[in-house]
């Protein structure tokens, strides 16, 4: 018996391997494989305020409404090197994955690992994924206690929803700040232009030069109306009386008087002595259309304020839970039996082509 056993060693090898690795495998599957606890939850990122959906043809395709980049965010945190330092010092979770009973290929070396290590082991066991279609987070925690599982699910939910609306807060709160120096700095410039115009108003004398001017322009119109009715006046006289007769004198009195009045009214609109109401009225638009420009500017930053602070409550976000983090039952990991057939099939599977190649080999020798 014990010499067949040996020529069937020496004859299959490798079969004999791959059947004393299978069974190892087995055993170690079937009776010192740790029992793994895994805690589920599912989530959604959403913010308090109604927003318009965005329309893309990603959102069309994928069917999310433009928020799958906070919940990228969210992942990448939740998978980080901070989070794991926060879950480590609230949940101590190197003593529980280092602590003795668990076996030597899922325990964790020690407590004290380094981050490195330790995080390299916290994406072994922590799984956040995205589903694009439905838009939700799919975390789920492996652990070998049901409580630790689903602590870690929840210390997750609770610091991903606080470090996203932290996030969303301080770039709000930065906005907010520089609007507040520009609308201060406007509400300067404002008050400045309006002074100064009241200033030169006072200096002038005059409200609205402009207004002073097109009153002007009126009289010199209504003058000039009079002038034309009085020269045509003096030429239906002179068709039948004398140039020196009295009521021809008097009509070029009128004439002449109204001649030198607009003439005066002229150069109050145009002198060169530079107080003319032309120059007065230009240098009061300039001023008006300034202290107009600071008003509007004061106006608009007023009304960004208004919409970031709108904004900023906007990006508030909250943590939506569809299923709560689960308290698990029963171990539904490791998978026994569906790893050790799984793990034979691949060593049956490797050992006939081991053997193949032998065989390929010494048919070739011969």
């Amino acid at each position: 018996m014990k010499m067949k056993s040996k020529q069937f060693i020496k004859q299959y090898p490798y079969w004999v391997a791959c059947l004393l690795l299978i069974v190892l495998v087995a055993c170690y599957w079937g009776f010192w494989a740790s029992d793994r606890y895994v805690s589920e939850a599912i989530v959604v990122l959403e913010s308090p305020q109604i927003a318009p959906p965005e329309l893309s043809f990603q959102s069309l395709m994928t069917g999310t409404g433009g928020n799958s980049g906070d919940m990228l965010l969210l992942r990448v945190y939740l998978l980080s090197v901070d989070m794991l330092r926060k879950a480590d010092a609230a949940l101590h979770l190197g003593e529980h994955y280092s602590q003795a009973g668990i076996d030597f290929f899922s325990q964790l070396s020690s407590a004290n690992e380094p981050i490195e290590e330790l995080h390299k082991y916290y994406l072994k066991r922590v799984s956040v994924e995205l589903d694009d279609y439905a838009g939700v987070l799919r975390i789920k925690v492996t652990a070998f206690n049901p409580e630790i599982a689903q602590a870690l699910v929840t210390f997750l939910l609770i610091e991903g929803e606080q470090h996203m609306n932290a996030m969303g807060q301080r770039l709000a709160e930065e906005q907010v700040q520089f609007l507040e120096k520009q609308v201060a700095k406007q509400v300067k410039q404002f008050d400045a232009a309006r002074q100064d115009l009241i200033e030169y108003q006072n200096e002038s004398g005059l409200v609205s030069p402009a207004g002073k001017v097109e009153s002007l322009n009126a009289i010199v119109a209504s003058l000039e109306g009079e002038l034309a009715k009085s020269r045509a006046k003096k030429t239906a006289l002179l068709s039948y009386q004398s140039q020196g007769s009295s009521e021809v004198q008097r009509v070029n009195a009128e004439i002449n008087a109204l001649t030198q009045q607009i003439s005066q009214e002229r150069l109050r609109m145009a002198q060169q002595s530079g107080g003319a109401l032309n120059v007065l009225s230009f240098e009061y638009q300039r001023l008006e259309l300034r202290a107009q420009f600071a008003q509007e500017s004061y106006s608009g930053a007023l009304m960004a304020l208004e919409n970031t602070r709108i904004e900023a409550a906007r990006k508030l976000k909250q943590v939506s839970v569809l299923q709560s983090p689960t308290l698990p039952e029963y171990s539904v990991a490791p998978r026994r039996l569906y790893n050790t057939v799984v793990f034979a099939i691949i060593a049956f599977l490797a050992g006939l082509i081991l053997q193949m190649l032998v065989l390929i080999i010494k048919d070739h020798k011969d």
